[in-house]
């Protein structure tokens, strides 16, 4: 199949949350905690965990780190009990939201959210009302320079990925969710891999190629992004990269 892949706007959101490692890091350990409750501390025989032990590893975590986290999630160590909860809106210019949330008060958090949405020109939307225009896909981003096109697509492929495309400067191989483990791991020893993670791609997008307009849906995202309660932003904003290079 084929995916909107956005690796221009994912570096430059990527390059914001790098300058933020501190809450990045939270985040991910948030993640491994909840997972390792809902299905074990086994990195083995609990796929979201493995993804999320893999998300930890590309920014650094340390291991013993790590651990605590899994320990909190099984109760071997003590934490605080979230809540996994996804809210569906709309940022301003129609551009359609998902937010992944994981939160010890749903009150305070849909409440902040909300705020946050309709002060910037979007508004929460009914569960439902923008996931029909997305598909949980996994994504690895790996560079094309000095890549045989061919024997890279013949790896993915054996070890499970759905399809690779090329665009500019990189190629992109989608996955099946189930595949995703599986397919890093069969690919990390041989490429570079600048970039993975489940994600939803949308169907179509909502192209803003305007500076004033997009500097205005960043200001947006940018501050979902940030809220300690929310995990993951999805959308379907396409901004075009010279557009993104001038938000810098």
């Amino acid at each position: 199949m084929s995916g909107h892949s956005k690796w221009a706007n994912i570096k430059h959101r990527k390059a914001a949350q790098d300058s933020k490692r501190a809450k990045v890091w939270t985040k991910i350990l948030k993640e491994i905690t909840v997972v390792a409750k809902i299905g074990g501390g086994d990195v083995d025989a609990n796929p979201r965990l493995r993804t999320a032990v893999i998300a930890a590893r590309n920014v650094n975590i340390p291991n013993d780190t790590v651990t605590r986290a899994i320990k909190k999630g099984t109760g071997e160590l003590e934490g605080i009990n979230y809540e996994e909860v996804v809210y569906e809106g709309y940022g301003p210019f129609g551009v359609a939201l998902i937010l992944e949330v994981m939160t010890d008060n749903k009150q305070r958090t849909v409440a902040e959210i909300r705020h946050d949405l309709s002060k910037h020109g979007g508004n929460l939307g009914e569960n439902g009302s923008v996931s029909w225009n997305f598909t949980r896909k996994g994504n690895i981003i790996i560079n094309s320079e000095d890549i045989d096109e061919d024997e890279l697509m013949m790896a993915a492929l054996e070890a499970g990925a759905d399809d690779v495309i090329q665009e500019s400067d990189h190629f992109s191989i989608l996955t099946d969710p189930q595949s995703f483990n599986d397919v890093h791991e069969a690919l990390k020893g041989s490429y570079k891999i600048e970039h993975a993670d489940i994600e939803q791609i949308p169907g179509t997008t909502v192209k803003i190629d305007n500076v004033g307009d997009a500097a205005k849906y960043m200001k947006l995202y940018d501050i979902l992004d940030d809220h300690d309660d929310i995990q993951k932003v999805w959308d379907n904003s396409d901004i075009p990269e010279e557009i993104m290079a001038q938000l810098d």
